[in-house]
């Protein structure tokens, strides 16, 4: 069939010839660019999948910079505090040599002050200069601040906290109360009363160590009282005259403290009779339990002197405490809790950590967290999880100690504890507490940098590599499909070039009819 008016031929070729012009097009698009898809009509759902892991991916990036950051800034806290942790070890020698006061001048105590008041003016300096960008970062800058505190409160520290809104409220609970090792000694009268030419003989031990004492008959119980409280310091004992008998307890609160008492002559003092002829009952009793300060009437709370010839003992027994709802971690009167969006410790006063129940007053949190804290960004998502909350506590000597032993300003030159004419003993307990906070904060900026930092590296690390691939997988070119794509492309646009001018041949064989 020959027709000229429509060659329906032509228009095949000149279509085929358009689509394999238009995939020519495109593969040289993609070899030329390396993307798979450079427009929305390429692939409509791998672009959106695509530009969502491209945003997923700068993300991830920026959040370990940030981590990098962390590092840095971590870094250089840690060195101010290392330098000052060196500078509290030679303020603990300079007290110990000072303490020695045989064959020591008072020129030389005057110098150890000298260099006393130079350390202690150094560590205000270290924590006043150590900066990051001229962001100071020992001096309470990046320390929680704090409002609300309840009167049951003595001390606290707030290491990190992550919360929304205005405030977070610490509630705590005492479920269990803090106690002191303790007993009463019942001597029946104000002083002994004892066998003739017979000392009454006791070895008295604490969590610090042990002291036999012996006392003739006649001595007053104020005075047993007084010489017990002179070994305080080595036994870890204290005591207290109460009516006819001795209070004596722990000088400090939890299950680490005991009171241990064993009697290795009773010089009659259990068959010491009162006014009235009747025999009194002498000897070791436990106090009550819910009451430390009364001694217990209850069977079997009485051990006779004679019979405490083995070690009658009573420990004490760490606070028991819920903290947001939390079950705290306890040592004596000081509870802690440490989860991803709260590390708090809270120290409550004698008299609030043996009440059962809540802190506050009429139902209100211990403290409220109000703000401050160094927050850093670790992940690639900004919301609460995604942060990281670091409390740096101020190091200036004014802050480090706490408010049973006394501060480290204490130890400056016509004060307290200044090793010219101060309480000594007491400075050198306020430079051990200071170095427990110093390592303290060290330790966990440490375990910051090591378990959370590093880690957290590490794991964006992994997952920016598993994003880019995915992303790329998506969207990048396969050069060897598309190498082939554009070989077969060109082939096709040749052998539809060469078809075209065949079929605009053909009509004119039309014209071999008309003769």
């Amino acid at each position: 069939m020959s027709r000229i008016g429509t060659n329906v031929q032509s228009l095949i070729a000149q279509r085929v010839l358009g689509q394999n012009n238009q995939n020519l097009s495109v593969a040289l698009e993609r070899l030329s660019t390396g993307l798979k898809i450079n427009r929305g009509k390429d692939d409509p759902a791998g672009l959106i999948a695509s530009e969502n892991l491209r945003s997923e991916q700068k993300a991830l990036d920026q959040a370990i910079s940030n981590a990098d950051r962390t590092n840095q800034v971590v870094n250089i806290a840690e060195g101010g505090l290392q330098e000052i942790s060196g500078l509290l070890t030679e303020l603990q020698s300079l007290i110990t040599a000072t303490a020695s006061t045989a064959g020591l001048s008072s020129e030389e105590k005057a110098a150890n002050q000298l260099q006393v008041d130079s350390i202690l003016q150094t560590i205000d300096r270290l924590s006043s200069a150590t900066n990051f960008q001229g962001i100071k970062l020992l001096n309470g800058n990046f320390d929680f601040k704090v409002s609300g505190i309840a009167t049951g409160v003595s001390d606290f520290r707030v290491n990190g906290a992550k919360y929304s809104g205005a405030s977070l409220g610490v509630d705590l609970q005492v479920t269990a109360s803090a106690q002191q090792g303790g007993m009463f000694l019942s001597a029946g009268a104000s002083s002994l009363n004892l066998n003739t030419g017979s000392s009454f003989v006791f070895e008295i031990a604490g969590n610090q160590g042990s002291r036999e004492l012996s006392f003739a008959s006649g001595t007053s119980l104020a005075k047993i009282a007084d010489t017990i409280n002179t070994f305080k310091d080595v036994t870890g004992v204290q005591a207290t005259v109460s009516g006819t008998g001795i209070r004596i307890y722990s000088t400090d609160w939890g299950s680490t403290q005991f009171v241990s008492v064993k009697v290795l002559n009773a010089a009659g003092i259990n068959s010491t009779t009162n006014g009235d002829g009747s025999t009194a009952t002498r000897g070791v009793y436990k106090f009550q339990a819910a009451n430390f300060n009364t001694a217990s009437t209850t069977s079997g709370s009485l051990t006779t002197f004679a019979n405490a010839t083995n070690n009658v003992t009573d420990s004490g027994q760490d606070l028991g405490a819920t903290i947001n709802g939390v079950k705290a971690v306890s040592s004596g009167r000081t509870a802690r809790i440490n989860t991803d969006f709260l590390d708090v410790e809270v120290t409550l006063t004698a008299a609030k950590a043996q009440a059962l129940g809540n802190v506050g007053s009429s139902g209100a949190p211990a403290l409220y967290v109000t703000g401050g804290g160094a927050q850093f960004q670790l992940a690639s998502k900004v919301d609460i999880s995604g942060k990281v909350s670091l409390g740096i506590q101020d190091v200036a000597t004014r802050k480090l100690g706490n408010s049973v032993t006394g501060f480290l300003d204490k130890l400056g030159a016509g004060k307290t504890n200044n090793v010219v004419d101060g309480d000594v003993t007491g400075g050198q307990k306020i430079v051990a507490e200071a170095i427990k906070q110093v390592s303290s904060l060290r330790g966990r900026l440490g375990a910051f940098q090591k378990n959370t930092v590093s880690a957290t590296i590490r794991s964006l690390g992994v997952s920016l590599e598993n994003t880019a691939a995915a992303q790329s997988l998506i969207r990048d070119s396969d050069f060897a499909s598309e190498t082939a794509a554009l070989t077969r492309s060109q082939i096709l646009v040749s052998a539809s070039t060469n078809v075209l001018a065949l079929a605009n041949q053909q009509p004119q064989s039309a014209l071999q009819l008309l003769g």
